[in-house]
């Protein structure tokens, strides 16, 4: 275990450049793979995450090369020698994918288009998130997924490990009875295989790098304010180089961080500044916060808007997080719930209930950790919903916490331990690898003085 103590800073200053989005990364390898010929993928970033999906189709017999860039935060430049939708060889053992979801679930759709027989098999965070979601639909169009069930469990959920045989798909349309990014995804990919088009509909509008991504490949897409099209059997060709833009939901950390503690600046360059990505910016900015954008220098993926933010601490005020907006900051609430303990008067989140099957509960991470500090939380259960009412206080104390073996509850009470009285000591940090590899030191070139102490 690798425990961590944060004291309380003076301020942060400085410039970051930040590794790529992961959400957007996990879906340029997909696509590149699927594609003929190489891409170039720059700014790829090394988390544990998106390395599982470089490990996945370099088991299914894909060449991926990797060249490290030397960036502040561990990233690097890949280099994907496709071999279009069927060009991949049956794995002669399972699949290991850690606990990332999205390598699991959108595997599943390209694992569901393949003529063989194969098995993914996640950790144990992973083996307990729910995959009925995404498993049933592809059944639908003609998979056949065998998967895990509880033995105490008379609902009928699947886990990890799965097995899919996949072969000839049909082309469905499907309301997603969730919001899911992840989910909708993967029948999008599962649609590039199947015999005539596949619609999903969304019942509320998630995150579309997915889509975006199959534009820039040349997919037959189509896509309105409810409901996206693909059409089955037209190979990809990609672009010769993508640059993937730094990851809001890493730069969420930093900008929470440089709000809460006075005299803060901090300026984050090439900003992935996707309109689904951007809840965390928009409740950010109705609570007040000193946030400003201009336009990046760099030259990014035609795609995915990015730009520079500048950060100035602030004042912070109250907001109503509506359900409506949780699709678009979900990775983004654990670090909002710190930003809300220090707003005048009192946030409500609606809506949230989704944040029980991630890494961990992280409904109960935040509410533990943020109430040994101080905080004023108060979770609301009615009938399947869930929301979280937090009375801003002007000050946290710094307690022993717990990182429930979750990179974002890591991070964000690390983010509280900044601004709170004392020092404050989580368990265990090493789960941070799982999305931001080198996030104490990068925060560390921000303080006023050193902040951390192993």
């Amino acid at each position: 275990m690798s425990h961590y103590s944060v004291r309380r800073v003076i301020r942060l200053r400085g410039t970051l450049n930040l590794a790529g989005d992961k959400s957007i990364s996990h879906r340029a390898v997909i696509l590149s793979a699927l594609s003929q010929g190489k891409t170039k993928i720059v700014n790829f970033p090394l988390n544990q995450d998106c390395l599982f999906t470089v490990g996945a189709f370099r088991k299914l017999g894909l060449r991926i090369d990797k060249t490290l860039s030397g960036r502040q935060m561990p990233a690097a430049t890949l280099k994907v020698y496709g071999k279009g939708l069927l060009g991949f060889k049956r794995p002669d053992s399972p699949i290991f994918i850690g606990d990332s979801g999205t390598t699991c679930r959108l595997m599943l759709g390209v694992l569901s288009g393949q003529p063989f027989v194969a098995t993914l098999k996640g950790g144990k965070s992973l083996s307990r998130r729910p995959m009925r979601r995404v498993a049933q639909p592809l059944r639908l169009m003609g998979a056949v997924i065998n998967a895990r069930h509880k033995r105490c469990c008379a609902s009928g959920e699947e886990y990890l490990p799965i097995t899919v045989k996949g072969g000839l798909l049909e082309g469905i349309t499907y309301k997603l009875p969730v919001a899911s990014a992840q989910v909708k995804s993967a029948l999008l990919l599962a649609g590039l295989f199947a015999k005539g088009s596949t619609k999903v509909i969304e019942p509320v509008k998630t995150r579309d790098h997915t889509e975006r991504a199959l534009k820039i490949f040349k997919a037959g897409i189509k896509v309105d304010k409810q409901s996206i099209v693909i059409e089955g059997g037209r190979q990809l060709r990609g672009p010769k180089q993508i640059y993937i833009p730094a990851d809001i939901s890493s730069a969420a950390f930093f900008i929470v961080a440089a709000l809460i503690c006075p005299g803060s600046r901090i300026v984050i360059r090439n900003l992935s500044l996707n309109p689904t990505r951007s809840g965390l910016l928009k409740v950010l900015k109705r609570m007040g916060a000193n946030i400003s954008i201009t336009a990046s220098k760099a030259q990014g993926w035609s795609y995915e808007p990015m730009g520079d933010l500048i950060v100035r601490s602030s004042s912070l005020k109250a907001t109503r997080v509506r359900r409506e907006e949780v699709p678009s900051l979900i990775d983004e609430l654990p670090i909002l719930m710190v930003a809300a303990c220090f707003a005048r008067g009192r946030t409500l989140f609606e809506g949230i209930e989704e944040l029980r099957v991630k890494e961990t509960d992280r409904i109960s991470s935040m509410s533990d950790n943020l109430r040994k500090m101080g905080a004023k939380i108060k979770v609301i259960a009615r009938r399947k919903r869930e929301n979280i009412i937090i009375k801003g206080a002007k000050v946290l104390t710094a307690a022993e916490v717990k990182s429930f073996g979750d990179h974002r509850t890591a991070m964000s009470v690390i983010v509280a331990g900044l601004a709170a009285e004392g020092r404050t000591r989580i368990d265990d940090i090493g789960c941070i690898d799982k999305s931001f590899p080198g996030f104490t030191a990068t925060l560390n070139k921000l303080l006023k003085f050193k902040g951390f102490s192993g």
